[in-house]
């Protein structure tokens, strides 16, 4: 990666600093240009997303052309002298170290990753068990990645099975959820996604098969965080049973629907999920899967749980067969699955300002 991909410019003559400041970059997933005892070569200063200006160089760079996205760099905490010299460079910001490591590892990752409209992020979960709310999940990613923007689907629910798996994928190569459960603070989005299996155009976080069935939340929380940052779409698959981690994400999440079959047990089972996830998620709404008795269609579930109704799912014909056969839920350009996820994302992304990819 070069300094025009987001990589930003180190300089510095003090080994120590630049030591540690290769450190930092390597934990934001950057790849630094270096001016080590030498002058930035032409364009770099001008065209790097994010300087880092050693304070041992501010006195030989005071005076250079004013820019944005430079930060002056130093240790000494007792020094008000680096106030003045990062005015002489036209630094916004000064980062003391060891101190400012956080911070400056996140402003790193930022100028990697740029910084564009965060991904529009849906959280699916089912009202009683067994309601199709994996399947509808992987279906809404499908649609998505099919509609040509980026997608990530995140499997949440460690007791499912796995989603790999509900798509045909169990023996992709890539990280799967345990690789992840020591993550904590800074993710990097790009990394994240490299690191993970492809499968019909998306990438695909899941469970494997092994005796791991949690991830602690500080994991869940970096890992969704770092998916947001990278754009498009995130669909999260999320367990009826609401532990901290599962917390965690519903509170990333822009919407969330609730997957309740059209009888009147998975209504009475679905208000109970719906009154605990209600209070942690500001917009929630029903999807009612078919089939469908006389006067009880999807308005009529929706009123009864109090929700806003985000449309009818009619029973998919061949799922099972399909599933079997290694294709994925909503694979196909037609059919109910297919249908309700292209007209679900028509409406969801309508109002972010254009489609994001």
């Amino acid at each position: 990666m070069d300094v025009r991909q987001g990589g930003p410019l180190i300089v510095t003559e003090d080994e120590g600093l630049l030591d540690d400041l290769l450190r930092l970059c390597a934990a934001a997933g950057a790849v630094p240009e270096v001016a080590h005892g030498a002058a930035p070569r032409r364009g770099g200063w001008e065209n790097a997303r994010l300087v880092l200006v050693g304070d041992d160089c501010a006195m030989r760079l005071s005076g250079v052309a004013r820019r944005e996205g430079v930060v002056l760099v130093g240790r000494d905490h007792d020094d008000s002298g680096v106030w003045q010299r990062a005015v002489g460079v036209g630094a916004q910001n000064v980062a003391l170290l060891p101190d400012g490591e956080s911070w400056l590892v996140d402003r790193i990752a930022d100028a990697v990753e740029g910084m564009g409209r965060p991904a529009v992020t849906v959280g699916v979960i089912g009202g009683r068990g067994g309601a199709g709310a994996s399947t509808l999940a992987c279906a809404l990613a499908v649609g998505a990645a099919r509609g040509g923007r980026q997608t990530m689907l995140i499997d949440g629910d460690p007791l499912g099975g796995g989603l790999d798996v509900l798509l045909g994928g169990e023996r992709a190569e890539g990280l799967r959820w345990p690789a992840f459960a020591d993550s904590r603070g800074r993710v990097a989005g790009r990394a994240l996604e490299e690191a993970l299996p492809e499968l019909y155009s998306l990438r695909v976080l899941s469970w494997d098969r092994g005796e791991c069935t949690a991830v602690p939340p500080d994991a869940m929380r970096a890992v969704l965080a770092a998916a947001r940052r990278r754009g498009g779409v995130v669909v999260v698959d999320l367990p009826r049973r609401l532990d901290e981690t599962a917390l965690e994400a519903l509170g990333q999440l822009d919407m969330g629907l609730l997957v309740v079959p059209a009888e009147l047990r998975a209504v009475a089972a679905a208000h109970r999920v719906a009154s605990v996830v209600g209070m942690m998620l500001g917009d929630l709404r029903a999807v009612v899967r078919g089939p469908f008795g006389p006067g009880f269609d999807g308005q009529e579930v929706a009123r009864l749980l109090g929700l806003p109704l985000a449309g009818e799912l009619d029973p998919e014909p061949g799922l099972p067969e399909a599933l079997n056969a290694g294709r994925p839920p909503g694979g196909g350009e037609r059919g109910p699955l297919a249908r309700f996820s292209a007209e679900f994302w028509g409406r969801a992304l309508a109002g972010t300002g254009g489609m994001p990819v």
